[in-house]
């Protein structure tokens, strides 16, 4: 185990710290909270490496870079509700944050809310409406990653009383969760 606790503090040190992830509270947590837990049996060497790794067929945990980034981006305080979709680790990262934290596995499921902080693991071709929806109508903040093509984008939605504003943050490279790619038709 003691090699374990090296890895995740290296990681911190190494993977998140050095990108810009700058919030104290993120990084403490990241180094409290055992990644290994998460990961298959077998498999907790690779729960420190810079990729994501699969928890079960077709279900990643991010990058440590990217979810702490993403992490960072939707400002979570103690006290408020949030949403982890297809997130595991990140639903106990947040619940070390102070965080109320609904957990839901199946991303098609209709999330209820209204949620101060929404956050998934996995890409999604777009952010469902369904989970737009869900955010509280004051400040309410959704963290994905869109991903139709090689690279997605991590995106950071605000719901405010006039409607929902979207940014994007950074490249990120996670698997599409089934069921949730990008829709193409045509336009006549």
């Amino acid at each position: 185990m003691a090699d374990l606790a090296a890895a995740r503090e290296n990681m911190v040190e190494s993977q998140v710290r050095t990108q810009d992830v700058t919030d104290v509270r993120i990084q403490d947590a990241m180094r409290a909270l055992p990644r290994e837990r998460f990961v298959p049996p077998g498999r907790a060497y690779l729960a420190y490496a810079d990729i994501e790794v699969e928890y079960a067929p077709g279900r990643w945990i991010l990058k440590p870079r990217d979810l702490g980034k993403l992490v960072q981006a939707l400002r979570p305080m103690p006290g408020e509700r949030a949403l982890a979709v297809a997130a595991p680790y990140a639903a106990a990262l947040l619940e070390l944050l102070g965080l109320d934290v609904v957990r839901m596995e199946d991303p098609h499921q209709a999330p209820g809310g209204p949620f101060d902080v929404v956050v998934c693991e996995g890409a999604v071709g777009r952010a469902p409406q369904a989970w737009l929806e869900a955010l509280a109508p004051s400040g309410g903040r959704l963290g994905v990653v869109e991903r139709d093509g090689p690279v997605g984008k991590a995106c950071l939605y605000v719901r405010a009383q006039d409607g929902v504003g979207r940014r994007e943050l950074f490249d990120s490279t996670p698997p599409v969760l089934a069921g949730m790619e990008a829709q193409h038709g045509f336009a006549f």
